[in-house]
């Protein structure tokens, strides 16, 4: 009787023994699964996370790496006023170099173009020759009449071919609306007649340091012209900052006399009107 208690004793602690570790094993099992699905949570959101980002990156991409639609002379023209436009266009001169910025006066075969104050460094600029092709991005503005390419930036077209324009005579167009539709081209003027300026002091002057004669020598240079049989007066430009004081253009300017006549070379530039930035001058008697 004795044996038979102490046999179902440890019948007995087996029992509870086996049902411990069953218990304990059921709870492994649900604390794993439920490591694994949070595991699986994280994962399906750090893909899902990354999968948008390479989205976003590639539309990112896409956009910048997106060419800029080069318009027609016609085309720039016809945009609106600051609007962001991009041009082709040839070297014909620029102003001096300061500051990481470049002012340059462009022309293709159609017209010419004004890019004011272009980013540009200076070993840019050296490469800014006569004839060289750039593209230009910037945004048409107008400033008192001249319109022009603000903001812009450029790069160099590789493979590009070179363009010198000639200066077409406008000598005809003077006094006419049409003058305008040749602005910022490269332009001549042929049998003018200097007119006399008012300096500071109120004398008549051939030429002026500054439009209203206040300045000195290496300022703008002014002077006044007229053409045939007209009274009507025009102020043409030695813009500095295109050729200073010691070009022939400029100590050319500075020798005239009224009275004198004279062919001009020069940008059609346009200030309340035409007001050419004048490049050479010819005195023909």
């Amino acid at each position: 009787m004795i044996m038979r208690k102490l046999i179902c004793a440890v019948l007995a602690l087996c029992l509870a023994c086996s049902m411990a570790a069953c218990a304990g094993g059921n709870n492994s099992s649900s604390s794993a699964s439920e490591s694994s699905t949070s595991e699986s949570s994280v994962v399906e959101e750090s893909s899902s996370e990354a999968a948008e980002e390479s989205s976003e990156a590639a539309e990112e991409s896409s956009e910048s790496g997106a060419e800029a639609t080069v318009l027609s002379y016609d085309e720039y023209m016809a945009a609106e006023l600051d609007s962001e436009v991009t041009i082709q266009a040839y070297v014909q001169a620029k102003q001096s170099w300061w500051e990481d910025k470049a002012t340059v006066y462009l022309q293709d075969q159609d017209g010419g173009y004004f890019a004011y104050d272009m980013a540009c460094t200076e070993e840019d600029y050296e490469k800014l020759t006569e004839g060289t092709c750039i593209q230009v991005t910037g945004f048409k503005s107008e400033w008192s009449g001249e319109v022009e390419i603000m903001d812009g930036s450029f790069t160099f077209v590789e493979g590009g071919d070179t363009f010198v324009a000639e200066a077409l005579d406008v000598t005809e167009k003077l006094g006419t609306e049409e003058l305008e539709s040749y602005q910022n081209q490269k332009v001549s003027f042929k049998g003018l007649t200097v007119a006399p300026s008012t300096d500071a002091n109120g004398g008549e002057a051939a030429f002026l340091y500054n439009y209203d004669g206040s300045g000195a020598q290496g300022d703008d240079l002014y002077f006044n012209v007229t053409v045939g049989d007209s009274e009507e007066v025009y102020t043409f430009t030695v813009e500095s900052y295109l050729c200073g004081s010691d070009t022939e253009v400029y100590k050319a300017v500075e020798g005239l006399q009224v009275g004198q006549t004279i062919d001009c070379e020069g940008f059609l530039y346009w200030y309340e009107g035409v007001n050419p930035h004048i490049t050479s001058v010819t005195v023909a008697g």
